[in-house]
């Protein structure tokens, strides 16, 4: 069970009726504004050479059993 909020008339900022005054409410996006420093590109030959190596693997694997259907191996 939570606890409950405080009482509408012991909420500061608040006027009569609940709403609060213009002004009083946070903005809408931040107040920070200019560009961080550059990010690195990160490198591609990783993933390149996984996929290749895959690749590799895949063909190796496949004329395997494509010699073997057709009884190389005997």
């Amino acid at each position: 069970m939570t606890a409950p909020g405080p009482e509408p008339d012991e909420a500061p900022g608040l006027e009569p009726g609940g709403s609060v005054s213009p002004g009083d409410t946070p903005p809408d996006a931040g107040q920070t504004s200019g560009l961080s420093h550059p990010q690195p590109m990160p490198s591609r030959a990783v993933p390149i050479t996984v996929l290749v190596v895959l690749g590799v693997l895949v063909l190796g694997v496949a004329a395997f059993f494509v010699l073997r259907a057709f009884d190389f191996f005997n």
